[in-house]
């Protein structure tokens, strides 16, 4: 296992950099650049802009660059160019993913702007997926274990609507009943804990629901597992069989779920955080977009990338504690 997840800890940092190749080369293909507006400028003007940001040098100097600043390598710690992640080694300084400064918010690096608007991500994201995951484990045990009775095809059937209603029909729904029709809860902001609800109910729904269907099919097989029928021979009741024995291995489709919704959650949902005028990482990833802002843009998308692999990568060995038949790198 150790092994196993060296070697996939290894296959982080190539990963992450294939993407932001690929990102970086479709930014290039697409017409048009972050300077450009209505009024077209001056020419001098224009070929200073040129030369401050590097876009004078060749696609293939300008794309060298981009992946010099994104390995680590090492400088003196009074070096104050760049602005990625730095660790202090002596009096030196470990210097990784330096994506630069923004070329929309002058004088702000990446790493600042992304340290800024994470959080708001990262709250909404975990909150929400906790509510789904335990809701939907709950959920989705009952279903199973009262299978084609009127309350498995009640709570089935509530399911398959949360997959359904999208995200952008949901949230202005709840925003109307609750915000404009009840008076109950702020329609949109960052504040306290009562900003919360709306956004981390609107974002948790369709996660919840499918965690649910996946736990209701996954304990439904192991149900007819004969361990479970010895537990239930041994006088256990049907919680303690279902709790104690059979969720442990019928929630293994959750876990596969897990990874990738997690690293969705944390890099922030663009509809939640529009609707909601959260300041999230989505948010602002969007307007990278339109901006043209290609440094921000590419960390981003290497920040998402890692995430998302490291979270596949918990979720392997989560399976491995789980389920002890799984042993990865072993033959």
């Amino acid at each position: 296992m150790k092994v196993y997840i060296f070697k996939r800890l290894a296959t982080i940092i190539p990963m992450s950099l294939l993407v932001v190749s690929v990102t970086w080369g479709l930014i290039r293909i697409a017409p048009g650049n972050f300077y450009l507006s209505e009024k077209k400028l001056p020419a001098a003007i224009e070929q200073n802009i040129k030369k401050k940001y590097g876009l004078e040098s060749s696609l293939v100097e300008q794309y060298l660059m981009m992946l010099g600043n994104m390995t680590c390598r090492v400088s003196d710690s009074g070096d104050s160019e760049g602005a990625g992640l730095k660790i202090a080694i002596g009096s030196r300084t470990l210097r990784c993913f330096d994506f630069g400064y923004s070329l929309k918010y002058e004088g702000q690096s990446v790493n600042e702007i992304l340290s800024r608007h994470l959080p708001y991500s990262a709250v909404i994201g975990v909150l929400a997926f906790l509510i789904a995951l335990v809701g939907g484990v709950s959920l989705g045990a009952v279903a199973a274990t009262r299978k084609d009775s009127r309350v498995d095809r009640y709570l089935m059937s509530l399911s398959m609507i949360g997959i359904s209603v999208p995200t952008f029909v949901l949230a202005p729904v709840l925003v109307l009943v609750f915000s404009f029709g009840l008076y109950w809860l702020p329609p949109a902001r960052w504040g306290g804990m009562e900003h919360l609800v709306l956004p981390v109910l609107s974002l948790s729904a369709v996660y919840l629901a499918y965690i649910a269907r996946l736990t209701r099919t996954g304990l439904i097989e192991v149900l007819k597992s004969d361990y479970i029928r010895t537990a239930r021979a041994k006088g256990l009741s049907e919680a303690r069989v279902v709790v104690g024995h059979a969720l442990k291995a019928g929630i293994l489709p959750v876990v596969s779920f897990s990874g990738p919704a997690i690293a969705g959650l944390l890099a922030g949902s663009v509809v939640i955080e529009r609707i909601f005028a959260i300041p999230g990482l989505g948010n602002i990833f969007v307007q990278s977009v339109l901006n043209r802002d290609e440094p921000l843009t590419l960390g981003i998308v290497a920040f998402v990338s890692i995430v998302i692999l490291v979270c596949n990568l918990v979720v392997d060995i989560v399976y491995a504690l789980i389920d002890p038949r799984i042993r990865f790198g072993e033959r």
